[in-house]
């Protein structure tokens, strides 16, 4: 049976126990890699910490407003959408500064730290796949975890582009694209959030009433 012919309550609990899950996950990987990220002054995995950090807030805010009405779903949606906007100029400050400094991180740590937020946000991109055409609160929710799953395989390339050229400049670049990516995500979050709260205004009919 395909979602659209669930009940909203039903597809909300299923949606509600994925967060769940998520957020624990993203919370965990987060202390992971900010520890790493730390030890092995990468950008990308500091990047990629900061970015677990903030899908797991916006966890924790979808399922604060999942029971409420599209309207509130559509400002928090919003609210995610300038958050990861913000998100992504913040890395490519930081990733600009380490290219300035020229910090070389270490790849050995980067890559098995990488492997292993890949498959953790992998396992999340295949429990959301399913909500990815839901309102705009769900569908943020599923544009952030794509981009986990493609920002991790990016620093598995920057991790092997460091060890084979001993220079710091696929890790800048890694966070750059992350930095990117974080951004139109945004763009694309804000607009249909934007179209969901301008839908549910009410609207003047001929007689001046609103409805």
């Amino acid at each position: 049976m395909s979602e659209s012919c669930c009940p909203p309550s039903a597809q909300d609990a299923r949606f509600r126990r994925v967060l769940w899950i998520a957020l624990v996950v993203n919370l965990a990987m987060f202390l992971i890699e900010i520890a790493s990220g730390l030890a092995a002054d990468s950008t990308a995995l500091l990047a990629d910490a900061a970015d677990f950090f903030g899908d797991a807030a916006n966890y924790a805010f979808s399922l604060l407003v999942l029971p409420l009405g599209l309207v509130w779903r559509a400002r928090a949606a919003l609210i995610k959408g300038l958050s990861m906007g913000l998100y992504g100029l913040l890395v490519l400050a930081y990733a600009a500064y380490h290219a300035f400094t020229g910090i070389l991180p270490e790849p050995l740590t980067m890559g098995l730290v990488g492997a292993l937020a890949f498959a953790a946000n992998l396992g999340v991109a295949v429990l959301l796949y399913r909500f990815r055409s839901g309102d705009a609160n769900m569908h943020s929710v599923w544009l952030c975890t794509r981009n986990d799953v493609i920002g991790n395989l990016a620093v598995l390339a920057a991790a092997a582009g460091v060890f084979g050229t001993q220079s710091g400049w696929p890790d800048y670049i890694v966070a750059a694209i992350m930095a990117l990516l974080a951004l139109t995500a945004s763009v694309t979050v804000i607009r249909q959030a934007r179209a969901e709260l301008r839908g549910a205004s009410p609207r003047p009919d001929v007689h001046g009433h609103m409805h």
